[in-house]
């Protein structure tokens, strides 16, 4: 196994961790109101929510790519639209009275365990960044590769929960979420939007390949 590809499962537990969405939000919203100790017992308990959908979406890549390279593109672009989706929803997010963000969970630890294990935009986001990063090594994804891919996203995960911590209990974060939480969405957005045509750009010349020749194919009979 390449290093390469260990890399590309890292970052992509780091840019799942750090990509802004909703539990990257409640976090700045917990942390901008107790504290660095608080955000992190938040994220010691979304890691196992983590590890879940790290592993459902390293079995669900690794299965598509042993059925087939014409299975595993049409992913990435069905991954690679859903994430545009989501950052068009963030990029043009309105202002709203919702303090849903600010709230101040008496038991962070386990607000972080059911916001990751319950949260219904984990796993599709998750399969969408490990198919954004990982489609370069198509050809090297069986199952042998699960457990160092997935150990090496859970380093990413740590990686990314140690940058957060570090970052959510300074002043000047917490005063610059309070007064820009709506650019942060929009911003939020952006990434979603990159990592989504990465996706599209990546598995899009194998589908279009496929589709011609299937069409020159059934024109030639």
């Amino acid at each position: 196994m390449s290093f390469g590809l260990l890399l590309a499962s890292a970052l992509s537990g780091a840019a799942y961790t750090l990509a802004p969405g909703p539990a990257f939000l409640a976090l700045l919203g917990i942390g901008a109101s107790r504290g660095r100790r608080a955000g992190a017992l938040f994220l010691s308990g979304h890691f196992v929510g983590d590890v879940l959908w790290a592993s459902l979406s390293l079995t669900a890549i690794i299965g598509a790519r042993t059925i087939g390279t014409l299975f595993f593109d049409a992913l990435g672009l069905v991954c690679g639209t859903y994430l545009c989706w989501l950052g068009m929803r963030s990029v043009t997010a309105r202002r709203a009275a919702d303090g849903s963000v600010s709230t101040e969970p008496r038991r962070p630890l386990l607000r972080g365990l059911v916001f990751g294990l319950s949260n219904p935009k984990a796993y599709p986001v998750a399969v969408a960044m490990f198919t954004a990063l990982l489609a370069r090594y198509a050809s090297a994804l069986d199952f042998s590769a699960f457990v160092p891919l997935l150990a090496a996203a859970c380093a990413g995960f740590v990686a990314a929960d140690l940058v957060l911590i570090a970052v959510i209990g300074a002043g000047v974060v917490r005063r610059f979420y309070r007064r820009h939480a709506l650019w942060v969405t929009r911003v939020s957005g952006l990434l979603f939007l990159g990592f989504g045509a990465h996706a599209i750009a990546t598995a899009g010349p194998g589908v279009w390949r496929r589709a011609w020749r299937s069409l020159y194919n059934f024109y030639s009979l």
